[in-house]
C-alpha cells in the first residue's frame, strides 16, 4: 500500500488536483463560515424572543420554540433534503450551494439558540428581578444586565458547536454540493488510493477547525476564573 501511495503522489498533488481540493475546502469555509454567523446572530434572537415573558409577545414565542425543538430533533440530512424538495417543488432556480447554506443556517439558529437560552437563564433571577425593579425595558435587561453576565457563559460551548458543525458540512456533498467530502469521492472514484484521498481530507479538516478548537479553548480558559468567582 506504502509503494501504490508513492508513485501516486506525483500525479494527485498535481496544480489541478490541489486546485479542486482548494475549491472544496473555501467551500465548506463558506458553509461553515456563513452558517455560524447567521445562526449565532437568529439564534440569539430566537433565544430572546423565547425568554420574552410578555403577553404581547407570546405568539412569536410560541413559534421560536417550535422551530427550535423541531430543527433540533430532525437529523441535518433530513433537513437538507426537505429544503432540497421544497425548493424542488416549488421549481425554484437555486444552486445546490444556496440549498445547502439554507440549511445550514437552519440547524444552526436551532442549536445556538438553546445554547444561548441556557446561557441568559442561567443569569441569577435576582439580576433580572433588580433590572425591572429599575424600570428597565426588555431590551435594556438583556442589553446592560444579562448578556454582559451570560456570554461568558455562552461563548465556550458555542465554539465547541462551531467545531462539529464544520465536520456536519459534509453532508452537503449528498446532494452534490462540491465540498471537501465530495472532493474526497471524487478523487477516489479517479482510482486514487482510498488512504491517500482521506488522509488528506482528514488533514484538511483538521486545517480548517484546530484553529477554531484552539481559539475557543483559549476563549474557555480565559473566562474559567470570571464565571467561577
Amino acid at each position: 500500500m506504502l509503494d501504490q501511495i508513492l508513485q501516486e503522489l506525483p500525479r494527485f498533488f498535481s496544480y489541478y488536483n490541489l486546485l479542486f481540493f482548494a475549491k472544496a475546502l473555501g467551500v465548506t469555509f463558506a458553509l461553515s463560515a456563513i452558517g455560524c454567523v447567521v445562526g449565532f446572530s437568529l439564534g440569539f434572537l430566537l433565544a430572546a424572543v423565547r425568554l420574552d415573558t410578555r403577553p404581547a409577545g407570546r405568539p412569536l414565542r410560541v413559534a421560536s420554540t417550535v422551530f427550535i425543538e423541531l430543527f433540533r430533533r430532525i437529523p441535518f440530512l433530513v433537513t437538507l433534503m426537505l429544503v432540497f424538495f421544497i425548493f424542488q417543488g416549488l421549481n425554484a432556480d437555486l444552486a445546490m450551494f444556496t440549498v445547502a447554506l439554507i440549511s445550514v443556517c437552519l440547524i444552526a439558529t436551532a442549536f445556538i439558540a438553546e445554547i444561548v437560552r441556557s446561557g441568559l437563564e442561567s443569569v441569577h433571577r435576582n439580576q433580572w428581578d433588580a433590572a425591572a425593579a429599575m424600570n428597565f425595558s426588555y431590551v435594556q435587561t438583556l442589553r446592560l444586565v444579562i448578556v454582559p453576565q451570560a456570554w461568558k457563559i455562552i461563548l465556550p460551548p458555542v465554539f465547541g458547536f462551531f467545531v462539529l458543525f464544520i465536520k456536519d458540512t459534509a453532508l452537503a456533498s449528498q446532494i452534490g454540493v462540491v465540498e471537501l467530502a465530495f472532493a474526497g469521492k471524487t478523487m477516489n472514484n479517479k482510482g486514487f488510493s482510498a488512504t491517500l484521498v482521506y488522509g488528506t481530507v482528514l488533514a484538511l479538516y483538521f486545517m480548517l477547525s484546530y484553529p477554531l478548537a484552539r481559539f475557543g479553548k483559549h476563549l474557555e480558559k480565559k473566562l474559567a476564573p470570571t464565571r467561577n468567582r
